[in-house]
């Protein structure tokens, strides 16, 4: 096991090399730079200015010299420098994490505890009115746009019938007397958001169950499990849904990284502080010290899910062996 995680961690080092590359070198080639910005913005500016601009900020080398003078820079833990915000990239980034974390979180647990009982359910009891109830909202929920979702709950939830902020991610300008109040206020702003990015992810983890479930319970073992008597709760949950884990863990580890950069429309539409309006910000202001942060921080947690995910399958099933 440990030389397995040891050789799937270099892999994830090579692999992150190779894209955070690729995605700097595509970034050079977008049309304007963060001095071109200046020039735009300042008509009196020299042309001795802007070469001492370009030699500052040195885009005056090629991009291979830039791109290994950034990762120089984060290797000694300097994240750089947002030219947009002004601020220090790590002090800009941190909280954006955190608030990202927990909505990504939170959505995904939500999606799990819905999704896991319906489609458990579903594949046991195909062909069922509940089997055809739950489908046919599973498909609606994967047709509905996130981001249409999102403004009618703001119509409904916020308008409509006021009970529920529209927007944001704390209430501004209230100093909480305890950490209750704090946790209170924030989730007021989190469930509209949550729901939103959720209905999607149900429907789609229903279908995978569904059909997992309707699949373990048609091999030969759990007709032999049912001939010896064994309970039924024991025939379901110990021979069907172990065996049922292994689609399953794949889905749901990779859906915790697409969660957190799918997240870019949602946090549009609730003006909510995370990275992905971050993101989105930062590639069309040229600001690339936050855009490579951000894009790393993904790659990574893609990587990172997928190892997760083949550590996971030895736990749900044995007979599988890291060699």
């Amino acid at each position: 096991m440990g030389t397995y995680i040891l050789r799937r961690l270099i892999q994830t080092i090579l692999v992150i090399t190779i894209v955070s590359y690729v995605c700097y070198y595509l970034m050079t080639l977008m049309p304007g730079d963060p001095v071109e910005l200046m020039i735009q913005s300042n008509p009196r500016i020299t042309s001795e200015d802007i070469t001492r601009l370009r030699e500052l900020y040195g885009l005056d080398q090629p991009a291979y010299q830039r791109y290994f003078n950034w990762v120089k820079s984060i290797a000694t833990g300097d994240l750089g420098y947002s030219r947009t915000y002004r601020v220090p990239v790590e002090e800009l980034m941190g909280p954006r994490l955190k608030n990202t974390f927990a909505l990504s979180f939170l959505a995904l647990l939500f999606s799990i505890s819905v999704a896991l009982p319906l489609g458990i359910y579903s594949g046991l009891k195909p062909g069922s009115r509940v089997d055809y109830f739950v489908n046919f909202f599973s498909f609606g929920g994967i047709s509905i746009p996130s981001f249409w979702l999102g403004l009618m709950l703001i119509i409904i939830f916020a308008v409509q019938f006021p009970i529920l902020p529209a927007g944001g991610t704390e209430t501004i300008g209230v100093d909480h007397v305890s950490t209750w109040a704090f946790l209170k206020d924030r989730a007021l702003y989190l469930i509209l958001p949550i729901v939103s990015l959720s209905i999607q992810q149900i429907g789609v983890f229903v279908r995978y169950i569904r059909s997992s479930m309707m699949e373990a319970m048609r091999n030969d073992f759990i007709r032999t499990a049912k001939a010896k008597g064994l309970a039924r709760s024991v025939v379901i949950w110990k021979h069907g849904f172990r065996n049922a884990l292994i689609p399953l863990i794949t889905i749901f580890a990779l859906s915790f990284s697409g969660l957190f950069s799918g997240a870019i429309l949602t946090e549009t539409v609730f003006s909510y502080q995370g990275v992905g309006k971050l993101v989105y910000d930062s590639i069309m202001q040229n600001d690339y010290n936050v855009a490579m942060i951000s894009f790393i921080i993904s790659v990574s947690m893609v990587l990172m899910m997928n190892l997760v995910a083949d550590i996971l399958y030895g736990f749900a099933d044995p007979r599988i062996s890291y060699t």
